[in-house]
């Protein structure tokens, strides 16, 4: 087999903000990826959570374009981009020393060399690499446009807000435990125990789709909390199934089948759509540009939804069983916020009588909104969005209360 040449290349990015310290080890996740191009050119275009100095290079037989990312990780929920184009092949693999590291493997010699350009503000970063004559749609998709909250310009010290949807309601009662509980009373109770409990830390500001026994629809739900220029949105319901012995909370996030149905209907309706976090439009743009940028805030978001469920699914753990103890993953309407970090909590299973004891129990609801408010607030913990006061002071997550007396 050939040996690969040296490296013909090596080129250390400088963000265009001006000089930063290199990222932690490990500190930086890599949430986005888009690839766009044609046969004679290509981007790609990376989202991270901090700033990283890339190395980036290519090899020979076969000619590849290598691009390691130090002190970096990979969202569990990113899925890498079809090959298209001049690339023939992308990957990405962990790499030693807590480096992440991804190879576009290239159709034919192209002998133009790659070029980096890097942007962005505190929490919100973008790395673009390209290859022959740069696509002119591509440039004008910044990261701060894409994931920054519209409601978080630098220099404002914001509440983070939460937007909690507590499930069913009104004409739609949702699951019925055997002694006769309904599902909607119980996901009130607790969404508004949850709200208490938020807006009593500072920092933290919480919003209700509903706040009394009334029917919203889902999508909705889901626009209500765009509407409050949400941060992060939680859906509260109780599972049930026929067989009365299962037990458990699990969480879920928005499938990759649910994101590409819901990126399809905003692609259809794009000149009608809301727009995305801080200010893009896709009324305003090409299919292709409104493509690629509802690409990367939609894997961006699924990213951070799977983070911050896993930390409330976690926190839920020291409450009572937990049935599933990995984040799931469905196509639910109430998650399909192309910009929103989005979670389903399904509590317990109503549907048995000793769990539907406990959630019609003020002290187990009020234990269960514990739980969640100390995984949400681990989240923003590690990852504070931008202008908030999470982003300039330390803050220690609550603890769970044991379940003694339950």
């Amino acid at each position: 087999m050939p040996r690969d040449s040296s490296p013909v290349l090596v080129i250390l990015a400088v963000l265009a903000t001006g000089a930063m310290p290199t990222a932690a080890r490990g500190s930086a996740l890599l949430q986005a990826a888009a690839l766009n191009g044609n046969a004679s050119s290509l981007t790609l275009t990376l989202g991270l959570s901090a700033p990283v100095h890339p190395v980036v290079f290519t090899l020979d037989t076969p000619r590849r374009v290598v691009v390691d990312l130090p002190g970096t990780r990979c969202a569990a929920a990113l899925r890498l981009p079809s090959a298209a184009g001049m690339v023939a092949a992308l990957r990405g693999a962990v790499r030693e020393h807590s480096s992440y590291r991804l190879v576009l493997e290239l159709r034919g010699q192209p002998t133009a060399t790659p070029r980096v350009v890097s942007q962005g503000n505190a929490g919100s970063y973008q790395l673009q690499i390209s290859l022959g004559d740069t696509p002119a749609s591509v440039a004008v998709a910044s990261p701060e446009r894409i994931v920054a909250p519209a409601h978080a310009p630098a220099g404002m010290d914001r509440d983070i807000i939460v937007a909690i949807d507590a499930g069913h309601g009104g004409e739609d009662p949702g699951a019925s435990g055997p002694g006769g509980t309904h599902e909607k009373d119980v996901t009130l109770a607790i969404a508004r125990s949850l709200a208490a409990r938020l807006n009593n830390r500072a920092g933290l500001h919480a919003v209700l789709t509903r706040d009394s026994d009334r029917f919203v629809p889902l999508r909705e739900r889901m626009d209500r909390a765009r509407a409050s220029h949400a941060d992060l949105f939680l859906s509260i319901h109780a599972d049930a199934v026929r067989n009365r012995a299962i037990t458990g909370a699990s969480v879920y996030t928005l499938s990759d089948r649910g994101a590409s149905s819901e990126a399809a209907r905003w692609l259809a309706d794009r000149e009608n759509a809301a727009d995305l976090k801080g200010g893009v439009s896709l009324a305003d743009v090409n299919r292709n540009l409104a493509s690629v940028l509802l690409d990367l805030s939609q894997a961006a978001n699924m990213g951070a939804s799977v983070e911050a469920a896993a930390e409330v699914l976690s926190a839920l753990d020291g409450v009572g069983a937990v049935r599933k103890r990995e984040v799931q993953h469905a196509g639910f309407v109430v998650l399909k916020s192309p910009d929103l970090p989005s979670m389903l909590i399904e509590t317990a299973y109503i549907s048995n009588p000793a769990e539907e004891r406990n959630l019609g129990s003020r002290s187990y609801q009020e234990r269960l909104a514990g739980a969640i408010e100390a995984g949400v607030a681990a989240y923003f913990q590690h990852h504070p969005p931008d202008g908030t006061r999470y982003a300039s002071t330390p803050r220690v997550a609550p603890t769970v209360a044991d379940d003694s007396g339950v």
